[in-house]
């Protein structure tokens, strides 16, 4: 027999214990890594003018002016949707595309219906390619700055206006800006958040 001392049975206690602490403040802390990865994304990307996302917040770009028109060149201006799975909507462009002069305020529709038989509340969000023109397609009115609801069947057109900056670079004579439409809550009473 070995003179070594045996371990008592509290020990490997306090050492599984510890493990599962550990294992446990893991867990918590990738969960909390996880969610803060999609507001470090989106800033990341409206800060570095990437991925489609504008630098100027929906609520400044409301406040935002044409300038000068310029007529010696013209932009051609793509729009799409698309539909997320949970919204039963029906979207499409009433003009699938523009040609625009840089400085020059444009308005444009959207056609919406709801095709369920019960009020839906959906939220549109912007992307723009490429990216570089994203900081330079202004949204002066925009259906995409707040929740739309629709009741059962309800059709809407929802307007779109905008201008390009004349700051543009010269060699972008083509843009797409495309929306995904998203199932947002429905507020308590009824209308949109």
């Amino acid at each position: 027999m070995s003179d070594a001392p045996q371990p008592t049975p509290q020990q490997p206690q306090r050492g599984h214990r510890r493990l599962v602490l550990q294992l446990l403040g893991l867990t918590a802390g990738s969960a909390a890594f996880g969610f803060a990865l999609v507001p470090l994304y989106d800033t990341l990307c409206r800060q570095f003018g990437i991925n489609g996302k504008s630098s100027v917040n929906a609520g400044e770009e409301k406040d935002a002016t044409p300038g000068k028109v310029d007529l010696d060149r013209s932009v051609t201006v793509q729009f799409m949707s698309t539909l997320m799975p949970g919204l039963p909507w029906e979207i499409r462009p009433l003009e699938t595309s523009v040609s625009v002069h840089p400085g020059e305020l444009r308005t444009t529709r959207f056609l919406v219906r709801n095709a369920s038989g019960e009020a839906v509340t959906g939220q549109a969000v912007p992307s723009i390619s490429p990216g570089q023109a994203a900081a330079h397609l202004k949204k002066i009115e925009c259906f995409c700055f707040r929740q739309q609801a629709l009741g059962p069947g309800e059709s809407k057109e929802l307007p779109l206006t905008f201008f390009i900056d004349s700051d543009i670079d010269p060699n972008i004579r083509e843009l797409t800006l495309a929306y995904a439409f998203f199932p947002a809550p429905a507020n308590p009473k009824g209308g949109p958040q």
